[in-house]
């Protein structure tokens, strides 16, 4: 089921950067390396059918998340309450090093230590 959600994030990325230069990030241990005006993609599993979703924090100075929010995507037809991926979809703005934090929790709590959260590196030329 992993390997069937990690292709469909994959596939549907490209659709929802609509474009194939676009890479693709699923893994934090993976760092992104980018150059200025260039975009990206980061494909998490989650499932808002249960209140949860991926919350990003990042320096808006030094990237901006294009289109102003996230988009979801279903695992299947037909599949009530099955999860999907979220994708975050972000334009590099300046020369720097920097990090996006996201965090999955209930979308209306404060975060907590206990969250999930995913610290990807990103290195912008």
């Amino acid at each position: 089921m992993k390997r069937f959600l990690l292709l469909l994030a994959v596939l549907a990325a490209c659709l929802v950067a609509g474009c194939v230069n676009v890479e693709t990030y699923t893994d934090e241990g993976q760092a992104i390396d980018t150059e200025v005006n260039q975009q990206f993609v980061i494909a998490l599993g989650s499932n808002p059918t249960t209140g949860y979703g991926w919350e990003a924090s990042y320096d808006e100075t030094m990237l901006e998340l294009v289109g102003g929010e996230s988009t979801y995507e279903e695992a299947g037809q037909g599949l009530i309450g099955a999860g999907g991926v979220e994708y975050f979809r972000f334009k590099a703005l300046k020369t720097c090093r920097t990090q996006i934090t996201l965090v999955y929790k209930h979308t209306w709590e404060e975060s907590t230590p206990q969250d999930l959260t995913k610290v990807f590196v990103v290195h912008i030329r």
